[in-house]
């Protein structure tokens, strides 16, 4: 919950490591601006006030400015203050904005273009890792799907399998700009599945689609790890739609209630 007026009337002290104080105001920030709490063009607090309500110290308030105006969330200008930006303006490739988006209930738009994103970029990239793979890419994919079968997706360890298994298809097609991308379709593969997983078990088994793209790399055939790849993205927007359908519909009950 973000530390402003807007959230609470009495917000938390910030305590302890001087780094993790300014992350978790950045993070509480953060999450109030992609959520809506401040609009585009209106100034935040300033930090004479919002660190006397915090009792934390002005440059901790700083630091967290400078981490959301370099992640394009907001700008400061001399007299008159932090403004926060155009949406359009946001890297939304940041992992770090990822998260916060997905902090409360994410934008439907938001979700759709990041599984466009995720359907531009993997079945290329599972393609070329067809094409392309080393024995020790295939050694880590297939320890990551052990490792995912082992813990499911509903731990955390095996969300980090699901993106240690994306990673390495990244790495394994050779392509540098690809590869450079790891970082935030990991932050997509992740932050989806713990949506889809907030209140329900995980709708079916992805093990089956996350093999036929594996058995399509190892085997060489980058059209059918294209396809596969296709498949698996495919699947994982159409349980993600539903996930959002019963957030919905689930508030909309609490709304009438």
């Amino acid at each position: 919950m973000a530390p402003t007026d807007k959230t609470s009337d009495k917000p938390r002290r910030r305590t302890g490591n001087p780094a993790r104080i300014h992350g978790t105001i950045a993070h509480d920030l953060g999450v109030a601006i992609v959520s809506g709490q401040y609009a585009p063009g209106e100034i935040l607090p300033n930090e004479i006030n919002f660190s006397e309500r915090l009792k934390v110290s002005r440059s901790a308030y700083r630091e967290a400015v400078r981490i959301l105006s370099a992640k394009g969330l907001v700008e400061s200008r001399p007299k008159t203050g932090t403004r926060v930006t155009q949406p359009q303006r946001w890297n939304l490739l940041d992992p770090d904005v990822l998260a916060w988006y997905f902090a409360t209930e994410p934008d439907p738009d938001l979700i759709d273009g990041l599984f466009e994103l995720r359907m531009i970029i993997e079945p290329a990239a599972a393609a070329l890792a067809a094409e392309r793979r080393e024995p020790h890419h295939l050694t880590i994919m297939r320890q990551a799907l052990m490792n995912m079968e082992r813990h499911t997706l509903n731990t955390e360890e095996g969300q980090s399998a699901d993106r240690a298994f994306h990673d390495a298809v990244l790495e394994a097609s050779g392509n540098m700009p690809l590869r450079s991308l790891a970082s935030t379709i990991g932050a997509g593969v992740r932050w989806t599945t713990v949506y889809k997983a907030r209140k329900d078990e995980l709708p079916r088994d992805p093990m089956p689609d996350h093999w036929r793209v594996f058995d399509a790399i190892a085997a060489g055939g980058p059209e059918a790890a294209r396809s596969a790849m296709a498949e698996l993205v495919g699947a994982a927007l159409r349980d993600t739609a539903r996930a959002l359908r019963r957030s919905q519909k689930a508030d909309a009950g609490d709304n009438a209630r």
